[in-house]
């Protein structure tokens, strides 16, 4: 089921199967700015990511002396969501661990995910909520693709700060223990699709708190994502979209011991205890 959000400017619809965004439109042109979702290249809009970022060491982690699995990104993107509030420029989708979800992650959680229209902006929050007596391990983190009209090197992302880009390449999905360098031209990394031969370009570390997409040098949105410490840039060889993801933890290294609560970059969240991350779109 999808459900609209908008105000005088902007209209953004979601799509209750994964909380996922699957449009952000401008009201006064019409302009799409999510990319369609076509299968040919990938078919997904804007996943959420959770109760992990990216692939585990053999899909599987160790808790308590005990093995689990999960697939890459985890499996809030698959499941059915429940609106627990909206009105005409917010909603809230909610998903609660279950039966299934145990068999997977043995820990009892609320996963909210907040819509918000305010001008022209559409903040987007992530609120994880710890039900347990215990601690809780999680990665969370947002994976939205934005269309691309013209050709891919017309474009080019601005970062806040002059900084080089560290990202470590992938290994059969996993982190591998070398790291790579781009250096950024007066802030801007101009996109061609040779920088995603190897898939994404998964940083650590970043010091801007927001990007700028840009399309023959003129602003086509703005990207913030100060609560997030990790970032991945993605695409498709020959696809038209761009993926700007925030996130909270990322894949395993490929020496990962596999025990959850060691990971390299997890969250552990305290008994009865909540966090919040928010990322927001800004059209320009």
């Amino acid at each position: 089921m999808a459900t609209t959000i908008s105000n005088s400017k902007i209209t953004a619809t979601i799509n209750s199967n994964g909380a996922e965004l699957i449009s952000l439109k401008d009201n006064k042109t019409g302009k799409e700015y999510m990319w369609n979702g076509n299968p040919d290249f990938w078919a997904k809009h804007s996943p959420i990511l959770f109760p992990i970022v990216g692939t585990l060491k053999n899909n599987s982690y160790l808790y308590n002396n005990e093995e689990y699995h999960l697939s890459r990104h985890g499996f809030a993107r698959d499941n059915v969501f429940e609106i627990i509030y909206q009105k005409d420029n917010e909603v809230v989708f909610s998903l609660k661990s279950n039966n299934e979800t145990l068999q997977h992650y043995p820990f009892q959680f609320e996963l909210q995910i907040k819509y918000a229209i305010s001008e022209n902006d559409l903040h987007i929050t992530y609120s994880v909520f710890n039900e347990n007596d215990f601690q809780m391990p999680f990665s969370i983190g947002g994976h939205p693709a934005f269309a691309l009209d013209k050709n891919f090197e017309n474009y080019a992302l601005e970062f806040e700060t002059d900084e080089t880009l560290e990202y470590y390449p992938l290994e059969n999905d996993l982190l591998s223990n070398q790291s790579l360098k781009i250096h950024l031209e007066e802030k801007t990394l101009p996109l061609t699709y040779s920088l995603f031969e190897n898939d994404a370009l998964v940083l650590k570390k970043l010091n801007s708190n927001s990007i700028l997409l840009k399309e023959n040098n003129l602003p086509v949105l703005n990207f913030s994502f100060k609560d997030f410490p990790n970032f991945g840039i993605w695409t498709k060889i020959n696809a038209p979209f761009i993926c700007l993801e925030p996130w909270i933890g990322y894949a395993d290294t490929i020496d990962a011991n596999g025990n959850i609560l060691e990971k390299e970059g997890i969250q552990v969240l305290e008994p009865k205890k909540n966090d919040t991350f928010t990322f927001t779109i800004s059209i320009l």
